[in-house]
């Protein structure tokens, strides 16, 4: 019984943990990597999450994956960015239709709002990211 109890305590003690992370507002400064069992909650979680849609075989994904690093980095506290990996997370990926990538799905308060499709330079991508923040 003993170590039950420990056991009780444990996962009492990361359930509050995560609580007071949730509510404390941690800012968080680099991409989220999303799963089909977790792209619901994250994208819910937070007022504005952007999306990275990408593969590893994907040369244009490759050049922007460090705009998106850095644009998580100058946005934190304003925007959560996700990376979605589209050959292990096909159920997502087919339910919004992705079929070039990258691509990015901007999502507010929960609700998806935009889809930006390319490899576009970060002066082109950020104010399409941007335009969102209210």
């Amino acid at each position: 019984m003993g170590e039950l109890d420990e056991i009780r305590q444990k996962r009492m003690r990361e359930l509050i943990g995560r609580q007071k992370n949730k509510n404390s507002g941690e800012i968080i400064d680099k991409p989220i990597v999303l799963t089909d069992a977790t792209f619901n909650e994250a994208v819910g979680k937070h007022p504005l999450f952007v999306v990275d849609c990408w593969a590893p075989w994907c040369g244009p994904c490759q050049m922007i994956g460090p705009i998106i690093e850095e644009l998580a980095r100058d946005y934190a506290g304003k925007i959560v960015f996700g990376k979605l990996n589209v050959d292990e997370n096909r159920q997502t990926s087919s339910a919004y239709g992705i079929q070039s990538i990258p691509a990015l799905l901007v999502f507010k308060n929960g609700k998806h709002v935009d889809t930006i499709v390319g490899a576009l330079p970060r002066q082109v991508l950020e104010p399409k990211i941007t335009q969102h923040i209210a």
